[in-house]
């Protein structure tokens, strides 16, 4: 008996051929691999996870931004920052800003973070994490993003830095830091439960990293090493952290809360890099920040009158691991992203 074969018509089999194709590739046409991945990433905090919301702010003058995307537009580094790294682990596109909403895209998500804010009112105007989730609440309930969006998206958490730098500046004093970060560490389970009850069911968060490795910091010691009395308070509010993280799970009965090791990613990235500028002068100090101002009161970014630079560059970006006086630089944020990958799994399924 002759089997009867089914022919695909030539314009079917054309277009299997390139949507093949392109998913194979990797690319980001409507028909590849991007737009099957329903994932969205909807990212809350500081200037650490910013990709472009603090509008009024360095990030958008000159040198940032001279990596990537070879001008300033938002971050406060030289290049991609940790939000770029993980959007592109999950295969989506870096989610748009809040403030640049209205004309860009919303299908890879939102980007609330801004620049010098924290788990509460900082020393900036900006909006605290409580805000940001308000607005995020908002377009929640004008059907910006249904449930089905929700279910299947990230929260990426990282804030909590310009918070002690708030305390410290008002208080004059660290001697009651620890019960300051017990209440910090509270108001931020507040948030992340408000984030998951809004229906993300993975909500990623940072850990401190070492700010006694700052380069505001460690220029006490000529950046020559961390400042081990102020990497404490990182250490105290990371193992609270962790705790608080691990019995919100407990009560969730699975794994909603995943933490970012940022901390331990920073001292073994610095440390890596510190044993071969030791080994090869050439290379960068990883303490000394890339972009310097001149002087006391300039900062990277800072012209005169004039529009003359109050600034130095280092001649090698890539080969820095801080970009200013406490931000990383894109080879810096690469390196921690590379260290955090294995606990990024747990994002996914």
């Amino acid at each position: 008996m002759v089997k009867h074969l089914f022919v695909l018509p030539p314009l079917l089999l054309v277009l299997l051929f390139i949507s093949i194709t392109e998913v194979a590739e990797g690319t980001k046409k409507s028909y590849g691999v991007y737009n099957n991945n329903n994932v969205k990433l909807f990212v809350f905090g500081d200037s650490y996870v910013d990709t472009g919301n603090f509008l009024d702010s360095p990030s958008y003058k000159a040198p940032y931004g001279i990596t990537f995307p070879g001008k300033p537009a938002g971050r406060f580094s030289d290049g991609r920052v940790l939000t770029d790294y993980i959007a592109s682990y999950l295969k989506i596109e870096t989610p748009t800003p809040y403030s640049l909403r209205n004309s860009s895209n919303l299908q890879y998500g939102i980007n609330f973070a801004q620049g010098g804010t924290g788990v509460f009112q900082t020393l900036t105007n900006g909006p605290n994490m409580t805000l940001q989730i308000d607005s995020f609440e908002q377009l929640i309930q004008q059907k910006v993003y249904t449930k089905q969006d929700l279910d299947s998206s990230v929260a990426l958490i990282g804030a909590s830095g310009n918070d002690y730098t708030a305390f410290i500046v008002n208080n004059k004093s660290i001697t009651e830091i620890k019960s300051f970060t017990t209440t910090l560490i509270n108001q931020l389970s507040i948030n992340i439960q408000r984030i998951h009850n809004l229906g993300i069911n993975k909500v990623a968060i940072g850990l401190l990293e070492p700010i006694g490795c700052l380069p505001q910091i460690t220029v006490v010691t000529f950046h020559l090493g961390c400042v081990d009395l102020l990497n404490l308070v990182s250490e105290n509010h990371n193992k609270e952290l962790l705790q608080t993280v691990q019995q919100l799970n407990q009560q969730a009965g699975k794994s909603v809360y995943v933490t970012l090791d940022i901390y331990n990613a920073f001292l073994s990235t610095i440390e890596t890099m510190k044993r071969n500028h030791e080994e090869n002068s050439t290379l960068m100090n990883p303490l000394e920040l890339c972009c310097a101002g001149d002087g006391f009161k300039n900062k990277c970014g800072n012209v005169d009158d004039n529009g003359e630079k109050k600034y130095s560059l280092c001649e090698n970006p890539e080969l820095s691991f801080f970009w200013d006086y406490v931000h990383p630089s894109q080879n810096g944020w690469y390196n921690v992203y590379t260290l955090l990958q294995p606990s990024l799994g747990q994002l996914i399924g």
